[in-house]
């Protein structure tokens, strides 16, 4: 059989690995686009059609990642796939909903009469609100270990409340790279309010996590492995200064003529941001697949099974890889007038 010289726990690593990957990804890629949803602002159809069409390209490669990554984890870890998702369908079904209404008013405010357009756009920022929101809220919930208590659904709160404010500021970022002018500098306000509402956000969750599980207490608090983590938070707070230092002096430094040099740089500094943030949170739990109830291990399925469903991730993995970079190729430079075929 291909791939029989992988053990069972080199597959449980490779699995997860894929897993994570896709995770972050989706976060990164859906996580902007969704966040231009929310930011969407009531008073201008002008910039309303600008910010849609900064997404438009891309949304559907983005959420490529998300089914991925369910399907990952329905094929390797079928057992914490069924606790998490009979723990979590109630917000699993809103978010589905909030991606439905996000995918509908979408190609119906193209359809309509324009009066109504501003109508379709509300139900836009509606659905990516909720969607945002459900998603953290879930998180929230996979991290106390799917507990019912009054303090995890307020921890999940928290955390939805969080996710969001992460995702509406690398969306600010993303619109600072794709357009120009009013609203260009409108992003840059947005980004400027909303770095200080993910920096609270990102020290209000990590405290709280610290208070979850004695494990990952002990892990972050004890020697030599807290002085190894400790240094997570210190450089992503060191980014999120230096993105607020940028994100002054950018629009002070471009012209009529000429864009600021580096609008790439909020953006880059947002997906670090994003990555740094995952890691903390991958490092707290591994190897837990629902963490202090089962690990990976535990949930793995049979290693022939596995052996020969990699055979098709090895081509399933790089083609979408592939997809996604080419659609951002296509497409790069400052966003231009949506068309709806």
């Amino acid at each position: 059989m291909t791939f029989e010289f992988l053990s069972e726990s080199q597959l449980a690593t490779i699995y997860i690995g894929l897993l994570g990957l896709s995770v972050l990804l989706y976060a990164i890629l859906d996580g902007y686009d969704l966040g231009v949803g929310v930011l969407l602002p009531s008073d201008n159809q002008e910039q309303r059609d600008r910010m849609i069409a900064s997404i438009g390209p891309y949304w559907d490669a983005n959420e490529t990642w998300l089914v991925l990554a369910i399907g990952l984890l329905l094929i390797a870890f079928p057992t914490a796939h069924s606790l998490v998702l009979q723990a979590l369908y109630i917000p699993a079904t809103i978010m589905l909903a909030g991606l439905i209404l996000r995918g509908v008013s979408f190609d119906f405010r193209a359809k309509v009469k324009q009066g109504q357009k501003a109508i379709w756009d509300k139900c836009f920022k509606a659905g990516s609100l909720i969607t945002t929101l459900a998603q953290g809220y879930m998180l929230g919930l996979y991290v106390t270990g799917l507990e019912t208590s009054i303090w995890a659904h307020g921890f999940a709160v928290l955390s939805a409340l969080g996710v969001t404010a992460a995702y509406a500021f690398i969306g600010a970022c993303w619109l600072i790279l794709k357009t120009e002018h009013d609203l260009q500098l409108r992003a840059y306000a947005w980004a400027k309010t909303l770095i200080w509402v993910l920096g609270a956000g990102i020290i209000a969750v990590s405290l709280a996590n610290l208070s979850l599980h004695d494990f990952v207490r002990d892990l972050w608090l004890s020697t030599p492995s807290g002085l190894f983590l400790g240094a997570i938070p210190l450089i992503c707070f060191s980014l999120l200064v230096l993105c607020g230092v940028v994100l002054r002096r950018l629009p002070n430094s471009q012209t009529d003529n000429e864009p600021a040099q580096g609008e790439w740089l909020p953006f880059l500094i947002a997906i670090l941001v994003f990555l740094l943030s995952f890691m903390a949170l991958a490092m707290s739990y591994f190897p837990y697949a629902v963490p202090g109830q089962l690990t990976i291990y535990q949930s793995l399925s049979s290693a022939d099974s596995l052996r020969f469903l990699l055979v098709g991730v090895v081509f399933v993995v790089p083609c979408i890889l592939a997809y996604t970079f080419l659609v951002y190729r296509i497409f790069s430079g400052k966003a231009e007038q949506l068309r709806y075929y």
